[in-house]
């Protein structure tokens, strides 16, 4: 008696949910793995919070410093490191240099709101003629 080769539909339905899975899982680590830019953003620490529902983000924002009479503009980035999560918070209110990563294509708000994931930040010091100084 010659048994049936045929494979069952769940067993290929699974096949498919797992290789789609890791697919997407593929995705997201080039997705973090992968800069699109990188820089740096200087200026005051102007807001800093844990937020989310279910995924909990660090979200802050910079403002930046303008040239006398224009617009002020803001630099809206996230964070994922704890570690330069509690760096940022001791710099609240202080002029700061941020550096960053921008990571576009991110499908979910977990990894944060932005693209922009801050990496690092350095205080910035003004001496008494006015000019920078990053220690």
């Amino acid at each position: 008696m010659a048994e049936s080769t045929k494979k069952s539909p769940i067993f290929a339905i699974l096949t498919f949910l797992v290789v789609a899975a890791l697919l997407f899982a593929a995705y997201i680590w080039l997705a973090l793995s992968w800069s699109y830019s990188v820089g740096d953003r200087a200026g005051f620490m102007q807001k800093f919070s844990e937020k989310g529902w279910l995924c909990k983000t660090w979200e802050g924002e910079l403002s930046l410093i303008a040239i006398p009479g224009a617009a002020p503009e803001k630099f809206i980035f996230s964070v994922r490191d704890p570690a330069v999560a509690k760096q940022i918070e001791a710099q609240m209110g202080k002029r700061v240099s941020l550096n960053y990563q921008q990571h576009i294509g991110l499908p979910t708000s977990c990894f944060g709101d932005t693209q922009y994931y801050v990496i690092g930040v350095k205080e910035v010091i003004t001496n008494n003629t006015g000019r920078d100084l990053l220690p």
